[in-house]
């Protein structure tokens, strides 16, 4: 029997571990002597002989034409295939599965992943071409279909029997995590992408908007496994590993012990990603944090809200004076990237609580501030209570909400607004300098981003993909409507915040003429050439090239004159090390 496990990505650079671990599961638990099962996973009939199938993985991502898609899955001709349903992907997996069905009548058609899970019997019911759901956690509930056991003996799953009748097994228990394979032996499927590890399951928190606090079973991989597995990254020089935990740092001895690991082990290359509660960060973890590598691990922080009788109702526990004083302590620290989200459409959350909530967040400064709108996934205690907050939400996915009985339409559309200036200006990290300075002119940082909003819409700018150079020139002619007055200050920190990020051959026009005399720049560069006061390891350059390689300019604003080196950059965000240079030396 040939198995076709398929997985459509967002985009190419992500991978599906998902697909991975239910295949090295059944392999492992299939490929005995002789197919011989030696125990069964849970509910999975008598052990008997079986013979072990071809269990073959295919990647695809949204963007691809879907007839490309088709063919592909048709010309590996499976007996039977299984797709990993979410809420970025199940549109296109539906279109899929209406048509491969028809070319393809014979092969049985498997769902799994959080998208069919919790309404399996709806999803059958919809899609005649189906022949069954994997509920939950899939390693052992695969193991047993590939196996070829009876549907009837096996738990976890949600099927049609010959008679085309829906029936619906007990669910499964959770598994032992560290049953689970190390999928990463083979990097050939992985390279120039994000891999994903877990070293939990499950969530301890209830949060009512998410599907983890359904996971009421908290578990935790075997330390012993999770550091010969990391060490395994960092010998591979991998560039990024996200955990994919749902609180990573909800067990403190956990969390601890992989962070000095990878402290201590660390090459100078893998990055890897958390998600964490930042309230829930202890003396002894900000110490070591404060001692990591630049860009060693960056950190994701759900704040979702600041409001009190929001964070009530979605059953948030959240100490927000905490998040807040540990934020502010790692920035200060200037060595982790941190990413802290908000979600508007939360119950109780108007308008005006929600500019409240963003203010909040965003005087934390973190690198990046993600404004998401509330999705009603299915199966979560939020869309067993939208009727209650007047909660009205998309019918196709990813269900995120038109409006509630707080947020207007009218407001979530202007909030879309603000959400798309603070990812083109805010969230680039390309207006450092310039943003600060725009705000001083506003009530608060929201205003400002409401009114730029607002600006892109009257002029037409939020019909247009543009340049990065074009972003500078609307900033520019926004602060003059703004601030006429602070034009030119205006003027010279996007000029800053231009070369802070670019090594430019030519002049960007929003800069205006530049104003460094030729012999001046000459005389700086042929002592430089010399001294190396600036400019420190550049020996063996001559003057051109170490003109080539930086760029010198005077500033008003700061009464300074910088000189940007390209060959520091911060390896937290890119930008190059500015110097102020010294009039007289």
């Amino acid at each position: 029997m040939k198995i076709l496990l398929v997985a459509v990505n967002a985009k190419y650079i992500h991978s599906n571990p998902a697909v991975y671990s239910l295949r090295a599961y059944a392999q492992s638990f299939l490929h005995t002597l002789g197919g011989r099962r030696a125990a069964s996973p849970g509910r999975c009939g008598e052990d008997r002989a079986a013979d072990v199938p071809e269990i073959l993985i295919a990647e695809y991502t949204i963007n691809q034409q879907e007839d490309d898609i088709l063919r592909d899955i048709y010309k590996h001709t499976p007996d039977m295939l299984c797709f990993s349903c979410y809420i970025w992907n199940i549109s296109c997996i539906e279109r899929i599965v209406r048509e491969i069905h028809k070319v393809l009548p014979q092969t049985a058609i498997w769902l799994g992943g959080p998208e069919v899970s919790y309404d399996a019997e709806a999803v059958l019911k919809r899609f005649v071409e189906v022949s069954g759901v994997m509920k939950g956690e899939g390693e052992e509930t695969f193991a047993c279909l590939a196996s070829g056991a009876p549907p009837e003996e096996i738990s976890g799953i949600t099927y049609r029997d010959g008679a085309g009748d829906i029936r619906v097994n007990p669910w499964r228990d959770v598994m032992d995590l560290n049953k689970v394979p190390f999928i990463y032996q083979d990097m050939t499927d992985f390279e120039h992408r994000i891999l994903y590890y877990e070293s939990s399951r499950g969530c301890p928190f209830h949060c009512s908007y998410c599907l983890s606090s359904l996971d009421k079973k908290l578990r935790f991989r075997d330390l012993r496994l999770v550091k010969r597995e990391l060490q395994f990254f960092i010998d591979s020089e991998v560039p990024q590993v996200k955990f994919v935990d749902r609180t990573f740092n909800c067990n403190h001895e956990h969390a601890m012990e992989i962070w000095q690991y990878i402290f201590e082990h660390d090459r100078g290359i893998t990055n890897f990603h958390f998600e964490i509660a930042a309230d829930l960060l202890k003396e002894e973890e900000l110490q070591l944090i404060g001692r990591m590598r630049p860009g060693l691990i960056q950190l994701e922080i759900g704040v979702q809200s600041v409001n009190p009788e929001t964070v009530k109702e979605i059953r948030r526990a959240m100490n927000l004076e905490r998040v807040a004083a540990n934020v502010k302590r790692i920035r200060e620290g200037g060595n982790v990237h941190q990413h802290l989200d908000l979600i508007a459409g939360l119950p109780f959350e108007n308008y005006d609580s929600f500019r409240q909530s963003f203010n909040t967040v965003y005087a934390l400064r973190p690198e990046q501030l993600q404004l998401g709108f509330l999705k009603v996934l299915k199966g979560s205690f939020m869309s067993k209570n939208q009727e209650r907050y007047g909660l009205v939400s998309k019918d196709m996915p990813p269900y995120e909400l038109l409006y509630t009985k707080w947020l207007s339409y009218s407001d979530v559309l202007r909030l879309k607004g603000v959400e798309e200036m603070v990812e083109v200006y805010y969230n680039s990290g390309q207006f450092t300098e310039t943003l600060p300075a725009l705000e001083e002119e506003f009530p608060d940082a929201f205003a400002m981003y409401e009114r730029l909003a607002e600006y892109y819409e009257m002029y037409g700018f939020h019909q247009v993909s543009h340049a990065r150079a074009a972003r500078y020139d609307i900033l520019l002619s926004f602060a003059e409507e703004a601030s006429p007055e602070k034009r030119e200050q205006i003027r010279e920190l996007l000029t800053y915040d231009y070369y802070l990020r670019e090594n430019a051959k030519s002049r960007p026009a929003f800069a205006g003429e530049y104003r460094m005399e030729k012999e001046t720049l000459r005389e700086f560069y042929r002592k430089e050439s010399k001294e190396h006061h600036y400019l420190p390891g550049y020996e063996g350059y001559d003057r051109n090239q170490l003109r080539k390689m930086t760029h010198l300019e005077h500033f008003q604003c700061f009464g300074k004159t910088i000189l940007f080196d390209y060959s520091r950059r911060n390896a937290l965000n890119g930008q190059a090390a500015a110097i102020v240079v010294e009039k007289e030396r």
